[in-house]
């Protein structure tokens, strides 16, 4: 009998109906993020087999966001055999882990740095820092792996094979792939391959890449992505205009990562480009650390804009209420 392409519906059915039943139970349960607003677009968190891409322009702090998810992952998600792999090709792995410190002590990178001749790091921070390490490199706790060398969307697609297969677990004689988040830091940062005759192919191929791993593994994608130029154009920057806000077209390789993605978010900060009165909604912007986060695609929920502020001394971010609407006075005549 030979191998045909097509298969009955029956047995997306029955996936369907086993997946719910384990959900009803909790013995499958979503990647919870430290925020639930993030979580309520998802499904309750990122599912397994899904695809997170975060778009924004520099410095609106998301290689800060990616990495407070895998940060506070862990503990969130306590009771879930988890792994992390991460890529960083933007960030050697040192300043990642400055940035955690800083965190950890809530206290700013520069003093973790000791740039002030004044305010140098205490022995006494230093020695909670080495406590952080200790805790944080128990591979049994916390199973995190990075990739720094930058590679083609082929190697990748090689290197997160090999890592699911190398961890995979033998139970009752059928192989169990462990859950884990893979992380992409930056996504235009790839090395084009020898077939790829432009960065627009790499992100394209990129697309297909996660997708078909993402059939094959439990992973939960989280891929950062810068935004195009035209976001810089003067007449997006003016108050209360449609143009404030981060579009669809607006990520960069656009269609080749947005469709295949689960869930898509754009972040901004609005004061970055003087702008005080946010979209035509005008909300008020008035701090410097507040970010607003379009959710452009929620596969299994709903679109919508969200506000956060950035503690960027103590490299977290927090939700925050939607600021008030400033509202215009207009004259009769």
């Amino acid at each position: 009998m030979s191998n045909k392409a097509w298969q009955s519906q029956k047995k997306g059915y029955q996936e369907a109906l086993s997946y719910i039943h384990a959900r009803r139970q909790g013995l499958i349960t979503s990647y919870k993020t430290p925020w639930p607003k993030v979580n309520d677009a998802g499904v309750n968190g990122f599912e397994w087999q899904s695809l997170t891409v975060i778009g924004g322009r520099p410095g609106t702090g998301k290689t800060l966001i990616k990495d407070q998810i895998v940060r506070e992952g862990f503990e969130i998600n306590n009771g879930q055999t988890i792994r992390v792999l991460e890529f960083q090709f933007e960030m050697v792995a040192r300043a990642s882990k400055v940035r955690e410190f800083s965190s950890a002590l809530n206290k700013p990178y520069k003093y973790i740095c000791s740039a002030d001749e004044n305010d140098k790091l205490t022995v006494e921070d230093f020695q909670k820092l080495h406590e952080h390490a200790k805790k944080m490199v128990d591979i049994d706790k916390f199973p995190v792996d990075i990739v720094e060398k930058a590679c083609t969307v082929e190697t990748f697609k090689s290197i997160v094979t090999d890592y699911m297969e190398t961890y995979a677990q033998e139970i009752d004689g059928k192989k169990v792939y462990i859950n884990t988040v893979v992380t992409v830091d930056h996504s235009n940062l790839f090395k084009q391959g020898r077939s790829e005759n432009s960065k627009t192919d790499m992100l394209y191929n990129l697309g297909e890449a996660l997708t078909d791993l993402k059939k094959r593994y439990p992973i939960a994608f989280i891929v950062l992505s810068q935004l195009k130029r035209d976001v810089e154009k003067p007449e997006r920057n003016e108050d209360g205009k449609y143009g404030n806000y981060v579009l669809e077209t607006d990520i960069l390789g656009g269609d080749a990562l947005f469709q295949h993605a689960d869930i898509v978010i754009g972040v901004n900060r609005p004061a970055k480009k003087f702008i005080k009165y946010y979209g035509p909604e005008r909300y008020i912007i008035d701090d410097d650390t507040v970010l607003v986060w379009h959710f452009l695609k929620c596969r299994n929920g709903d679109t919508r804009v969200s506000f956060f502020k950035a503690l960027f001394n103590q490299m977290k971010v927090i939700e925050m209420p939607a600021p008030g609407m400033h509202v215009r006075n207009i004259r009769s005549n």
